[in-house]
């Protein structure tokens, strides 16, 4: 915050409007953080509506604002190839060393990845995985512990159910062998052929968040009792955490019909995507407890009492997976849509329109990791099936971003 000070003032009248601006700054930025009990997000990212163009996004200058508004207008620079040859990627976790673990959703399998080299060394392949159509070996995160525990957390489809475990990494062991003997944390979650969900990751206060579909049965998405088409917020042990909106459930947000992306942003804020059914994919920011309208509503719905997204796209120019923060904006890979969008954001709200950057470049995007600084790492989805492989697919490439 900046305050002018007139000269004609005495010292000791600039002296006091001085520590009054330290203490209004203080009080700002206490506001924009969020308490660590009931999670990242507290603040109502809701949109107000606004026209169903191709591509919209919905801006208020009263609405909670970082504190630097990242510029309109971005760039995307790929760096780097960092590794090829990968069979059908979903997951990335990048480990403290810089290695990136990759998981193969049709081949259950955990890869290390020497992000200098692209030497690829297979942990093992994770037990009870049944690939089947979207369903498999999904989402990986490390962790909050994992300098002292060494487990890696999965997300994936078993014959029943999808379910999150997790396992003890040991490099020590040979390549095939690394990967412990799978603990479930977490079982329940509905499976179908189809939105299966499947991303997951420790958010800023070390508990474990999933995005889940409704594998295809729409109503399960507004009853609170399931946990198909949720955002759910657990401790690692997979109890529900400390704070949650609903007693007793892991359920955070609800009205969801497919979500795989999730991010936090410089604030704790947590935004997520998700695809749509033939209208509107979204990027919404997420509150605790909040409907966000599926399957009553896909898209911005101004007025019904459903959560609008922040940011829509038709589906044939996202299909929108994996997220993540950088550089004031978030960032979402495209499937369908085969290009990165980027979002800049003031506060929980869209600062200006979505930018697309790679259109149809390297095929389908699958996940995107943010890297530190102004780096992604970015993953493509052309051997799951549904993209039209080249030579080298799948890749994991290093991206320089403003």
């Amino acid at each position: 915050m900046t305050r002018r000070t007139r000269r004609v003032e005495g010292t000791m009248i600039v002296q006091r409007r001085a520590v009054t601006a330290v203490l209004a700054a203080a009080l700002l930025l206490t506001a924009g953080c969020s308490s660590d009990d009931p999670g990242p997000s507290d603040s109502d990212g809701s949109t107000s509506p606004g026209s169903r163009s191709s591509t919209t996004a919905q801006s208020s200058p009263s609405g909670p604002a970082t504190a630097q508004t990242p510029p309109a207008k971005g760039a995307v620079k790929v760096v780097r190839t960092v590794a090829t040859g990968l069979e059908s990627p979903w997951g990335l976790a990048p480990l403290p060393g810089g290695d990136l673990l990759v998981s193969s959703r049709d081949e259950a399998t955990i890869t290390r990845v020497d992000e200098k080299t692209g030497k690829k060394t297979e942990l093992g392949e994770v037990p009870g995985v049944s690939p089947a159509g979207e369903g498999g070996l999904l989402g990986i995160a490390l962790s909050p512990d994992f300098a002292s525990d060494r487990m890696v957390y999965a997300y994936f489809t078993a014959a029943s159910d999808n379910r999150i475990v997790r396992m003890l990494y040991n490099e020590k062991k040979p390549s095939g062998q690394q990967l412990g003997a799978p603990d479930t944390v977490f079982r329940g979650i509905p499976m179908g052929f189809v939105h299966n969900g499947g991303r997951i990751a420790f958010g800023p206060d070390k508990m474990l968040y999933a995005g889940t579909g409704e594998s295809g049965n729409e109503g399960l998405s507004q009853d609170k009792e399931s946990l198909g088409g949720k955002i759910l917020r657990m401790t690692p042990d997979g109890a529900p955490a400390p704070g949650n909106p609903f007693p007793d459930s892991p359920v955070y947000s609800y009205g969801h019909r497919n979500v795989q992306g999730l991010a936090w942003d410089d604030k704790q804020r947590l935004f997520a995507a998700e695809f749509g059914q033939e209208t509107w994919d979204e990027l919404n920011a997420i509150k605790p407890g909040d409907n966000y309208g599926w399957p009553e509503a896909e898209g911005k719905d101004g007025g019904s009492g459903f959560h609008d997204p922040l940011a829509q796209w038709s589906t044939a120019e996202a299909s929108p997976s994996g997220i993540a923060y950088a550089q004031g904006s978030v960032w979402m890979a495209g499937l369908r849509g085969e290009r990165l969008w980027r979002v800049p954001l003031k506060g929980t709200e869209a600062a200006a329109d979505p930018q697309a950057f790679l259109e149809g470049e390297y095929g389908r995007l699958r996940t995107v990791v943010a890297a530190g600084g102004d780096k992604l790492w970015l993953v493509t989805s052309n051997t799951d099936g549904r993209g039209n492989v080249k030579d080298g697919d799948d890749r994991i490439l290093e991206l320089e971003v403003k």
